[in-house]
């Protein structure tokens, strides 16, 4: 489900664009009175609840404001109750503040809209400004740990976006699937032409119908910065890998060992929270690189490349 985008009354509408318009340029106050306006003509438009929630959040974070805090608190899930699927980031915001459950804060309606509308300026985006090197960085992580230039017959990219990590594998895949959540970046992907199937859908239900044992490698590269529960997900690239396939991917690393939601609205994994998922999905490491694959404020932001391997349990009974 996509985030409503009318309210269904042409003023309440207008009002409704006004206040975003002042948000983005820092007028919060505005902002407040515009999305209340429009929810006194539209009191079920959600949007119109989130702005005012993103607007009270910020004269919070501006001045300490107890009341606009709890006002944030009320309008975020408002928005919640009248968009269940959260294609515009309550949970999000509502975990950030110390309600609601951090490892579900992230949900796959609001990844879809976010990249969706993400897709036309998306690699221009991420190689020109932010300087993103993930995709080359893993590449070249998995040749160092399963040999160079490994030919793979059969791999999956999770959160394959427009295709870039397909490109950088170049021709060491014979079949190549991508999956993602946004019909807009695979479009993109689809004309690039490196994928022999593209899915669209959530990783972890693509994974759970999947054959056992279906690939050779499966990749994924800053997809799992919205991911709060890595030891599900690395289990089931665990149940879908070949014994001896190969799971190469990035992470975003925390100041601490845990996982942390930043206040950039992604998740960042611990060297220890990282070591319990790859143990509880049974792989070996085979190398985790501190790795800056994209700059943000001028600033690297920190994170890992990580090569995985699914052993083969009869080999330690074998003389």
């Amino acid at each position: 489900m996509t985030p409503q985008t009318s309210s269904g009354d042409l003023l309440a509408d207008r009002r409704y664009g006004y206040g975003a318009a002042c948000l983005a340029e820092g007028d919060v106050a505005t902002a407040a009175e515009m999305a209340e306006q429009t929810l006194e003509r539209a009191p079920r438009f959600a949007p119109a609840w989130f702005l005012l929630g993103r607007a009270r959040e910020a004269q919070h974070r501006a001045g300490g404001d107890e009341g606009a805090f709890h006002a944030a608190l009320r309008a975020y899930a408002n928005a919640l109750d009248l968009d269940p699927e959260d294609g515009q980031g309550a949970r999000l915001h509502l975990a950030r503040m110390g309600e609601g459950a951090v490892m579900e804060a992230i949900t796959p309606a609001y990844v879809r809209a976010l990249f969706d509308g993400y897709a036309p300026r998306f690699e221009r985006h991420l190689v020109d400004d932010l300087h993103y090197r993930g995709p080359s960085m893993l590449v070249a992580a998995l040749d160092r740990a399963a040999g160079a230039a490994a030919p793979f017959a059969v791999a999956l990219d999770l959160g394959c976006g427009t295709g870039l990590v397909g490109e950088a594998l170049g021709g060491r895949v014979a079949h190549l699937t991508g999956v993602d959540l946004s019909p807009g970046m695979l479009a993109h992907a689809e004309r690039a032409g490196r994928y022999r199937r593209l899915v669209a859908g959530d990783l972890r239900s693509f994974l759970a119908t999947e054959p056992a044992g279906a690939f050779d490698l499966v990749v994924s590269a800053d997809v799992f910065i919205y991911v709060g529960d890595l030891a599900a997900v690395l289990c089931a690239i665990a149940r879908v890998l070949r014994v001896g396939g190969y799971a190469a991917f990035t992470v975003q690393s925390p100041p601490g060992p845990g996982v942390e939601l930043g206040q950039d609205g992604r998740y960042a994994h611990g060297e220890g929270a990282l070591s319990q998922a790859i143990a509880a999905a049974g792989l070996d490491l085979r190398l985790a690189e501190e790795a800056a694959i994209r700059r943000e404020s001028d600033a690297d932001v920190p994170g890992r490349v990580v090569v995985l391997r699914r052993p083969d349990p009869g080999a330690a009974s074998r003389p």
